[in-house]
Parts: C-alpha cells; sequence; structure tokens
C-alpha cells in the first residue's frame, strides 16, 4: 500500500512485482510517479509474474502453498518444513522471525531429510552405521564414527550400482535361463510322457489282439468239436430213423399177415416175417460230449507266452532307462567297521580276520560291518550296481545320513536304512516286518535306483533283467548315501569282495 512520510509521498513495491525486465527502487516519489507507476503495474504485473513464477515442471519440486495450479518451489524452509514458490516466500524475506528461519534450496519430502531426534537436515553419512546423519549426531551418538558428506557417499554409493546392475542382469539371465530350462524340461517331459502313452498303447494293443486272436481260437476249437459232436448225433439219429421206417415196414407187414385166412400164404410169408430186420445193437451206442478239458487252459498258455515276451521287452526297457542315471561312487574308508579291507580305489569291500586301530570317528560303523559311499544325493535320481557274485551273505541299499551307527542297529525305512539281504539262501528287503522275496537264481549283480523327489527305492536282478522290489511312499529329506556289507568272513566262506561295477548296458 501507498504510506505517507513526511512531505514526500512513497509507494512501497512488493517483490512479487521485481523482475529484470523493470526494475523499480523500492521506495517511489508517488508525487508524480505514482499515476504512472499504477499504470506500469497493472500493465507488466501478470507477464513479470508470469516470467518470475514458472509452473511446476516433472522432477521439480512444487510449492507446498499454492492452491489449485501450483507452481515451483524456489526454496525450502527447514524450520516449517515447507517449500515456497517466489509470492509464498515472501513472508520469510519480510517478517523479522521468520527470517531467522533456514532456507535452502527447493527439497521434496522434507519431513524425509530431517533428524527426528535433532531436526535438523541429514547432511553427513555414518560408515559404520550406514545411515544418514544431521551435524549434532556426529557429536553425540555417532562421534566416533567416520563420516563424510552426503554428496561424496553418493558418489560411492553410484559408483557401485554398475556392479548392482550387472549382478542384477546376471540374476535376470539366469532366472531367464532357469526359465528356458524349465520350458526344456516341461517339453522334453512331455515328450516322454507322449512316447510313454504310445509304447504303452502298442503293447496294450498288441496284447489285446492277442487276447481277441486267443478268443477266436478257443471259440473255433469249442465249435468245431462241437460240430463234429453234432454231425455224428445227425448220423445216429439217421440210421435210428431209417431202423424205425424198416421195423414200422415189418410191423405192417406182420399185421396184414396176420388177418389172411389162406393158410399156404401164411404159412410161406410168415416164413420171411419171422426173422426181424438187420439191426444196429444200441446198447452200446451214444453220443459222447466234447471234451473242451486243456482247451482254455492252452489258449492262456499261448497268451501267457506271448505276455512274458512283452514283459521281458518291459524289464529290459525299464532296466535300461534307470541305467542311465549311474553315478560313479567310491567307498568311504572313514565310515567302514575297522575289520573292512577297502581296496585302493574304494570299489571293492571285503571282510578280514584283522581288525585294524584307527583312529575315532563319528562317521564310523562301530559294530556292523557296514560302509557308505563318498557320494551323498539329496534330489534327482542315481542309480549303481554291485556285483555280489560268490558271496553266501550281503546287503546292498542307501542310508540316510543321520543314521545311529554306534552299536547295535536295526536296519529299517523307518531307522534310515532301505537295504536288501541275502543270507541261507533266503532274500529280503529289511522292514518291520521283513518282506521275503522270490529268488528264481543266485544273483551276480544287484541294481540300486533311487528316485529321491518320487520317495522310491528299487532293486534289480541285472543279469537277469529282473526288477526285484521297490520302496515306495518313501520320505526322503537329508542326504542318502550307497550303502554296502559284505557280511561276516568266517574260515574261508563268504570272503569274495562286494565290487561297485560300472554299467554295461546289453543292446
Amino acid at each position: 500500500m501507498p504510506t505517507q512520510t513526511g512531505p514526500k509521498r512513497t509507494f512501497h513495491v512488493p517483490s512479487v512485482w521485481m523482475c529484470s525486465a523493470v526494475q523499480f527502487p523500492h521506495h517511489v516519489d508517488t508525487t508524480s510517479a505514482e499515476p504512472v507507476l499504477q499504470k506500469m503495474v497493472d500493465r507488466f504485473g501478470p507477464s513479470v509474474r508470469v516470467k518470475e513464477q514458472p509452473f511446476v515442471e516433472p522432477a521439480e519440486v512444487p510449492c507446498d502453498v499454492c492452491t489449485g495450479t501450483q507452481l515451483k518451489a524456489v526454496k525450502s524452509c527447514l524450520v516449517c518444513f515447507t517449500s515456497y514458490c517466489q509470492t509464498h516466500l515472501e513472508p520469510h524475506q519480510r517478517v523479522a522471525r521468520l527470517q531467522k528461519h533456514r532456507l535452502v534450496e527447493p527439497m521434496d519430502r522434507l519431513e524425509d531429510r530431517m533428524c527426528m531426534k535433532h531436526d535438523r537436515l541429514l547432511e553427513l553419512f555414518c560408515q559404520t552405521e550406514q545411515v544418514c546423519v544431521c551435524q549434532y549426531c556426529t557429536e553425540t551418538d555417532h562421534k566416533s564414527h567416520p563420516v563424510v558428506s552426503l554428496k561424496e557417499e553418493y558418489e560411492v554409493k553410484t559408483a557401485q550400482l554398475g556392479k548392482i546392475e550387472a549382478d542384477v542382469q546376471q540374476m535376470i539371465q539366469e532366472r531367464q535361463k532357469n526359465i528356458q530350462e524349465i520350458k526344456d524340461t516341461a517339453k522334453r517331459n512331455k515328450a516322454d510322457a507322449d512316447r510313454e502313452i504310445a509304447h504303452g498303447v502298442q503293447v496294450l494293443t498288441a496284447l489285446m489282439h492277442c487276447i481277441e486272436k486267443c478268443q477266436e481260437d478257443l471259440n473255433q476249437m469249442v465249435k468245431e468239436r462241437l460240430k463234429s459232436t453234432e454231425k455224428q448225433a445227425e448220423g445216429l439219429i439217421k440210421d435210428l430213423e431209417q431202423e424205425i421206417e424198416d421195423l414200422t415196414n415189418r410191423s405192417s407187414e406182420v399185421k396184414q399177415l396176420s388177418h389172411t385166412k389162406d393158410h399156404l400164404h401164411f404159412l410161406q410169408a410168415f416164413r420171411s416175417l419171422k426173422d426181424p430186420p438187420h439191426t444196429r445193437d444200441w446198447t452200446t451206442v451214444e453220443v459222447r460230449p466234447p471234451s473242451y478239458i486243456g482247451t482254455l487252459r492252452r489258449s492262456l498258455d499261448q497268451l501267457e507266452e506271448t505276455l512274458n515276451m512283452e514283459m521281458k521287452k518291459l524289464r529290459d526297457a525299464e532296466l535300461k532307462r534307470v541305467q542311465q542315471y549311474e553315478v560313479d561312487v567310491t567307498l568311504d574308508p572313514d565310515t567302514a567297521l575297522p575289520s573292512l579291507i577297502l581296496s585302493e580305489d574304494g570299489k571293492q569291500v571285503h571282510h578280514g580276520d584283522v581288525v585294524k586301530k584307527l583312529p575315532g570317528n563319528p562317521k564310523r560303523f562301530t559294530l556292523r560291518k557296514y560302509v557308505l559311499t563318498r557320494q551323498s544325493f539329496s534330489s534327482g535320481r542315481f542309480y549303481f550296481e554291485v556285483q555280489v557274485k560268490d558271496k553266501t551273505a550281503w546287503c546292498v541299499g542307501v542310508a540316510r545320513e543321520s543314521i545311529h551307527r554306534i552299536g547295535e542297529i536295526i536296519e529299517t525305512p523307518e531307522t534310515g536304512y532301505w537295504i536288501l539281504y541275502y543270507g541261507k539262501g533266503v532274500l529280503v528287503f529289511n522292514d518291520a516286518p521283513d518282506v521275503h522275496l522270490p529268488l528264481r537264481a543266485e544273483l551276480q549283480k544287484v541294481g540300486v535306483f533311487v528316485d529321491y523327489d518320487e520317495g522310491l527305492v528299487s532293486f534289480y536282478d541285472v543279469d537277469a533283467r529282473v526288477h526285484i522290489y521297490s520302496a515306495t511312499g518313501c520320505s526322503f529329506s537329508e542326504p542318502l548315501y550307497p550303502f554296502l556289507s559284505p557280511c561276516l568272513h568266517e574260515e574261508g566262506t563268504n570272503s569274495a569282495s562286494l565290487i561297485i561295477s560300472p554299467v554295461n548296458q546289453k543292446d
């Protein structure tokens, strides 16, 4: 507003009217200049304001006081926690109390930039605790900590961004690779499933055709035998009907002769009628029903032969499939009972006569003649073969890492053992109770297959290409180790070694 001071009238010009295009002194003689000045203000004021007060652009700090369209902030107050455009900053430039406030370049989110404890700007960085601090913090809680300016730490962290970005990109690429691997695996699984279905359909279709042929052969054989019997019955019936006809004719002749009164004719005819017509002795004649004994059995024998051939093909294919997961394992001497003797390559073990003095080891079995491999498996599938030739007793299988190894041991899946035991001509899978298994011939080599994720442990007679037994529904939660036991060697019996053998797939 214009103010009167003495004989000369002055006009106070708000700072909002100040611009580079039009400069006014803070006090103007209004006696002669007021009308002209007012016209200039009316004319240039709006345009000057627009020039000095630009609208806020993206990434710029807006004025917190403006309503409606926000203008660009020119200063931020660290006391008010507010950012001001040139117009709303004017009280801080005019009012004495507000002039004491600390003004800084415009900042957004001022509350986040202030120390909650000291109400001071966070201008420094504590390298010990990796936090932003104010000047007062360096004199109290962070007094002994090395601090640097935010700019300096910003440059350090910015330099680290390149490595972080590279690491992130590498992680992205790895995950993209994982996605592709999963997709490839899913594609292979789909192809495997399609092949399995196609093969199953082929085998089952062949079996159905075989069953249909057996059924046709059975029907034809039964019908042929029935037809033969029916033909025989028809022939007998025909013969009987012919004899009945002959006898009927003879009966008619007898009746006619019985009515004649001519003595000569009667006696002459009687001589030819007194003997009955030639007939068959039907007391020994019978129509025996056809025998079907063995007919169905022979058809089923044929079906069984075909089924056995298909089963042999399937068993051979199954063994070849699990043999693809062969792993190279060696025996761990740190786990072996001191009386066991291991070969240098770790592939063979047998029971010796001398108990070696070995240092204590928590992994070692103290009583049982057991040994584990160095290698363990915590996922996926694996397969290995053990030669048991010339052995009268042995154990082969897998065991989990946390098994009990001191003193007497109960070997069951519940205690962490999935093993096949042979001794005294008996083959069993150790369980509670034991599962007794058929022994077709002397085993020469045993294959062990484990699908960790599916909870499956399977045993195979490698030479006979026969599946021996499978433990299903197993729950694995820790590493599994291949397990061998050559059992006791006494006076030359059972002295042969158990041998971890490489897989030799048959064509």
